[in-house]
């Protein structure tokens, strides 16, 4: 007996030893990089030119990122850019940058967990061109609050150096990071569908529509589930085909100089400025559009307080005021029963 109380007593012990040494180990893990709302300060030098015109899906440039710790000092990793996306690498002089860090740069630090990132800069040299980029950013965090998938984001404060040998140029910009599929992928316990064709009545009613209702709430007509354009689709672990949207510069919310209504599929749009919004989801079931309907109403306050805890950071009060005016009219629209069936039900598509 007496043996007996002495190893429960051990194995109580060691039980509770290993639960200090998880705790211990937890607490001093590094978080991971989008665990954070804060702003992440980062410094980036390398040339514009270089990376727009020598940089492709296989050829990256070498740089050192810096980044800010919590406790104010600076540490840095080297990571691999180049390029990315179409329009805005043609339209855009500061390019959108695709990053790739080694498993050996990142082990211990915050982005130990993504290999691969997306960085999103403001397009065009611009005195609101920062208000831009947080209203894209916006559209990320606004999604956020009703989908189960989503990308996670990271809001930055940059130290840009443009490399031009003797007469380098110094910018202070803001961005943000958004993680890779794949990170999505794992969550859903599934997969992405990568070069495949989908129609998009194969894909989820109820992720579909919270999509397109995302859509329409930013005035985005620059998407297209059915041929990936600008969406990600993923199969979960239960088996359903979920889109994940993505790249919002073009929308109405952002209503960028260089925006122009998108002719995705080569389809003539009804509308003449992103700004006018166009419902573009397929019909489906009546039951699920509600279900919907009710979820983005049931959020509104907390997608009304997420464009606020952004005030602070634009430039110009008056682009603060149009993004929170442009989604407040979206919920105008949702809340009368008249209007929502005018212009969301009734222009659902059939084919």
């Amino acid at each position: 007996m007496k043996y007996l109380i002495l190893l429960l007593s051990l194995f109580s012990i060691s039980a509770s030893f290993s639960q200090q040494n998880k705790s211990s180990d937890t607490e001093n893990s590094t978080a991971d990089l989008f665990d954070s709302e804060d702003i992440l300060s980062i410094k980036l030098a390398y040339s514009i030119k270089e990376i727009r015109t020598k940089t492709n899906d296989t050829t990256y440039i070498k740089t050192a990122l810096h980044y800010k710790l919590d406790n104010g000092d600076w540490d840095s990793l080297e990571v691999k850019l180049r390029a990315r996306g179409n329009n805005r690498r043609k339209t855009c002089f500061f390019t959108p940058i695709k990053v790739r860090i080694s498993k050996a740069e990142r082990k211990g630090t915050p982005f130990e967990d993504h290999k691969k990132l997306k960085l999103v800069l403001p397009c065009l040299i611009q005195a609101e061109k920062n208000d831009k980029l947080l209203k894209e950013y916006l559209a990320y965090k606004l999604y956020e609050e009703v989908a189960t998938y989503y990308y996670k984001t990271r809001l930055l404060d940059i130290d840009f150096t443009d490399l031009k040998g003797k007469k380098n140029k110094g910018y202070q910009l803001t961005g943000f990071l958004q993680e890779d599929i794949d990170k999505i992928a794992d969550r859903a316990g599934g997969q992405e569908l990568k070069d495949r064709k989908v129609h998009p009545m194969q894909q989820d009613d109820h992720a579909s529509i919270q999509n397109d209702m995302l859509q329409f709430m930013i005035g985005n007509t620059d998407y297209s589930n059915a041929y990936q354009h600008n969406t990600k689709l993923v199969f979960t672990s239960d088996k359903k085909i979920v889109p994940i949207p993505y790249d919002f510069d073009l929308c109405g919310l952002v209503n960028a100089s260089y925006a122009v209504v998108s002719q995705v599929g080569n389809q003539s749009l009804p509308i003449t400025h992103v700004t006018e919004r166009l419902y573009r989801g397929y019909q489906r079931s009546p039951f699920v559009l509600k279900q919907v309907r009710n979820e983005y109403l049931e959020k509104q306050s907390q997608m009304m307080t997420e464009i606020a805890k952004l005030q602070p950071f634009f430039d110009d009060i008056q682009e603060y005021k149009l993004a929170r005016e442009y989604v407040a009219d979206f919920f105008t629209i949702l809340a009368d029963p008249a209007k929502f069936k005018s212009e969301i039900q009734d222009k659902a598509r059939i084919k």
